[in-house]
């Protein structure tokens, strides 16, 4: 079940990250300015992020077996769309509109894998699963090639095959965890009481920065490469996949560490480095070497940090609102990956440098680093004693 969980995570990621690498490519075919190119590769960002609300609520309500095949089937159609239809910046809008849809598979999977494991280990199985976030190292290895070497047309047809099959697998294979508490409660109900769980808000901020963090570099950081250090946009992209694939690895490892020691010891050490890498990239030295450990170093704590959030989600929150409360810490941390492209793109347009866009990153990574260790450090011991 986790292994079909994951690789359902993987594909629509996947999918959900198409436009990110083809952003130099759209920007010089289509004549878009800096700010039009940061919104195209954002809008998938934001719908994704705010659709894993109803869809974490509707997965508590009907269950992954439902929800992964029905997601997965729905994401082909922006997919076709964008492929062999959108030929201008409003089409492009309007299929990255839809095509946010594949992002929002992360509120189906956290409380699916949350049900079929013991709480000692789902820190570990989260982190798993939430490798499927290498969805996007896909795209950023294959999507560029293939549109060069087969037509640009090919990666969007690839990936729309690819999620047929897997809709159908995952309704012949996947299965619920027998004993899973079904919600009977309405969809507004549940979201206001959802609101109203103490943990929900602090743990939407800390995600909306691990997990927000690596978003934004991931739909960006290949623009960023072109323009600040002037690199081909094929080398963008595979320079870009080793920043998610560093990611996509140490998010199991956050996990497994929280399991360990504990999700607030991992995110306070995760946003203290985030903090100081952050503040090292905003100098832009050349790219080898101070710059590749900036970059590879920052991929590695926001990684961790994104699977350290929810090894706390499934410590603090009850199994039956887990999708719910996934919906909204899911939509925080995309939310926090929509902004940052457009803020990078405007220092950029306006400055023509990115320092204080990283200025920004390093002061919001140690804001996270103080809420950490004081309020959620607080809350955590007090939901400890209220559970003992």
């Amino acid at each position: 079940m986790l292994a079909l969980a994951t690789l359902g995570f993987t594909l629509t990621f996947w999918a959900w990250a198409l436009l990110g690498p083809l952003g130099p490519d759209l920007r010089d075919r289509l004549d878009l300015s800096v700010n039009q190119q940061a919104i195209v590769v954002a809008v998938p960002v934001i719908v994704g992020s705010i659709g894993r609300i109803p869809v974490g609520a509707l997965t508590d309500r009907l269950g992954a077996r439902i929800m992964f095949p029905a997601v997965s089937l729905l994401t082909i159609v922006p997919v076709l769309y964008l492929g062999h239809v959108a030929d201008s910046y409003v089409q492009l809008l309007v299929g990255g509109f839809f095509l946010g849809l594949g992002g929002t598979t992360f509120a189906i999977g956290i409380p699916f894998v949350n049900a079929w494991y013991p709480p000692s280990s789902r820190g570990t199985a989260l982190g798993i699963f939430g490798a499927g976030m290498g969805g996007t190292a896909i795209a950023a290895f294959t999507t560029v090639p293939l549109a060069d070497n087969v037509g640009q047309s090919f990666p969007f047809t690839l990936v729309a095959v690819i999620l047929a099959v897997y809709a159908m697998v995952a309704w012949l294979m996947l299965r619920d965890w027998p004993g899973r508490t079904v919600s009977t409660a309405s969809l507004l109900s549940r979201t206001v009481g959802t609101l109203k769980i103490p943990a929900t808000i602090p743990l939407a901020l800390l995600y909306a920065v691990a997990f927000g963090g690596f978003v934004a570099f991931s739909v960006y950081l290949p623009t960023y490469l072109k323009n600040a250090f002037e690199l081909s946009q094929s080398d963008a992209s595979f320079r870009t996949a080793g920043f998610v694939l560093v990611a996509v690895v140490m998010r199991p490892v956050g996990g497994y560490l929280s399991d360990r020691f504990g999700a607030v010891t991992v995110l306070s050490g995760v946003f203290g480095a985030s903090a100081v890498l952050a503040l090292l990239a905003s100098f832009e030295f050349d790219l080898v070497p101070v710059g590749t450990v900036a970059f590879l170093g920052l991929a590695a704590a926001l990684g961790a940090g994104a699977g350290a959030v929810f090894a706390l989600v499934a410590e603090m929150v009850p199994g039956e609102r887990v999708g719910a409360v996934t919906g909204f810490v899911g939509a925080a941390g995309g939310l926090g990956g929509f902004f940052p492209p457009l803020v990078m793109g405007a220092f950029y347009s306006s400055l023509d440098s990115y320092t204080w866009g990283f200025v920004l990153l390093a002061l919001t990574a140690a804001a996270a680093f103080t809420y950490t260790t004081t309020a959620v450090r607080r809350q955590v011991r007090e939901h400890q004693a209220r559970c003992e």
